[in-house]
């Protein structure tokens, strides 16, 4: 019993080394030669992206105001380049509204209509294979003429949309399931 006793208070002794041995002072450790590609956050308001040494890196202190507007415009053109690459256009079942997550790409291509004038693109109406081919002829057609009044509406010109209709002939998907005819009532953008 006399032994346990004193295995029991080695351990709490042992234990109560270990977490004293582990906690924080509160002091500030020092750079103890953790390398020169590890950099701290400048405390006046920047921060160092890469600080090698006093002249590398990028500094968002350093930067002026011009180059902030600059660096702002060239990631808001970057955002509008990247939604521009989105040209496949999907539509709900026997529907040509466009859907709500679709108008904020559309505005994109219509806006890189406006400031480019020579730009000219095809909208290319689908639709799945239910209903008669007449039918999805004159959906696909309803389809491609909604993209094409909200491309107008948006700065877009006229002259340079196109708008042609494929109905069911050209599905993106073969099957006959929701999954493949959700893929098919489509309207796709073709920029030539």
């Amino acid at each position: 019993m006399n032994i346990s006793m004193h295995h029991k208070a080695f351990a709490l002794v042992l234990s109560l080394g270990l977490f004293a041995g582990c906690s924080s002072t509160g002091e500030t450790v020092q750079d103890e030669g953790y390398g020169t590609d590890v950099s701290t956050v400048d405390q006046t308001g920047g921060s160092t992206v890469y600080g090698g040494g006093e002249d590398g890196g990028v500094s968002s202190s350093a930067l002026t105001e011009a180059e902030r507007q600059q660096a702002l415009l060239e990631a808001e053109q970057a955002a509008e380049a990247a939604k521009r690459d989105i040209t496949t256009f999907y539509f709900d079942f026997d529907t040509s509204e466009i859907k709500p997550e679709a108008r904020e790409v559309l505005i994109a291509h219509a806006r890189y209509l406006a400031t480019n004038p020579g730009q000219k693109v095809r909208l290319e109406g689908h639709a799945d294979e239910r209903g008669t081919k007449e039918y999805n002829l004159a959906l696909g057609e309803r389809r491609a003429n909604a993209v094409q009044r909200f491309l107008i509406v948006n700065g877009a010109s006229r002259g340079q949309l196109e708008t042609v209709s494929y109905g069911e002939e050209k599905p993106a998907v073969m099957g006959s399931s929701e999954s493949s005819w959700a893929q098919n009532r489509r309207v796709e953008l073709i920029f030539k």
